[in-house]
C-alpha cells in the first residue's frame, strides 16, 4: 500500500457483516445495513497540540475498531474501496 495518511487519519479497511441472521435467513445486498466494523490498514504520525508537541494515535494497523455510522469518506486505492476517518471517529478497539 503506497498510502499514508496525514496528521490524526486513520485508513480502515471495511469488515462484512454475517450474510445470514441468527436463523439462517440470507440477508439481500440492499438490506444490508452499513458495516461500522473494520481493520486498521494504516495511521498518520498524530495531531499536534498548540505547543507543536506530537499527540501520539492510540490506534494502530491491524487493530479492529468499531467507528460510527456515517463515520469518514469512501476511498478506492488499487481497486480496493477503503475509509478514511480522523481517529476521533473511532467508537473503540475490539478485543
Amino acid at each position: 500500500m503506497s498510502f499514508t495518511p496525514l496528521h490524526d487519519r486513520v485508513l480502515v479497511r471495511h469488515i462484512e457483516g454475517d450474510e445470514k441472521t441468527s436463523g439462517g435467513l440470507i440477508i439481500p445486498d440492499n438490506a444490508k445495513e452499513k458495516p461500522q466494523e473494520g481493520e486498521v490498514v494504516s495511521v498518520g504520525a498524530g495531531a499536534r497540540d498548540d505547543t507543536g508537541t506530537r499527540i501520539p494515535m492510540d490506534v494502530k494497523a491491524g487493530d479492529k475498531i468499531l467507528f460510527g455510522k456515517w463515520s469518514g469518506t469512501e476511498i478506492k486505492i488499487t481497486g480496493e474501496v477503503l475509509m478514511i476517518m480522523k481517529e476521533s471517529d473511532i467508537l473503540g478497539i475490539l478485543a
